[in-house]
């Protein structure tokens, strides 16, 4: 069990930035990997971040290590659609190598998007045991 309490899936307002971002995001599942890239043709995880977040006009850094430096750390318990999630999933336990962004906080689980690298950008659950190994935390940039 990750996330706890009476949350309940909520349809996000139409004219959120979260709901911009989600849905920016969701316009590019099924693009392939690509270390490095940022385009349709294929793209990495802070890439994605990255051009979701422009579409409500904050610039961030393109890279995920220097994404975790922006915005508001938040508990795994209060998350919200629209957060990111940050991940160790190379060799050090403890250095970001990986983003993604909350879609959906359901009581028992939270799913979000990003750019796998063997799957491409597709939807996921923090309650997969690979995920939740390499989970580091989660930030807030939207309020």
């Amino acid at each position: 069990m990750l996330a706890t309490g009476c949350k309940s899936k909520k349809k996000l307002p139409k004219e959120s930035p979260a709901f911009t971002v989600i849905e920016t995001a969701r316009t590019y599942r099924g693009t392939p990997y690509k270390y490095g890239g940022t385009t349709r043709s294929g793209m990495d995880c802070s890439a994605l971040v990255f051009h979701s977040y422009y579409a409500v006009g904050i610039n961030l850094p393109r890279v995920s290590a220097d994404q975790s430096k922006v915005g508001q750390k938040v508990n795994i318990n209060q998350v919200k659609p629209g957060d990111l999630l940050f991940f160790a999933t190379g060799r050090r336990k403890n250095q970001v190598t990986h983003s993604g962004i909350v879609t959906e906080v359901e009581r028992d689980d939270v799913r979000f998007i990003h750019a796998s690298s063997s799957l491409g950008v597709t939807e996921d659950f923090l309650s997969n045991s690979y995920w939740k190994k390499a989970f580091l935390f989660a930030s807030r940039l939207l309020e």
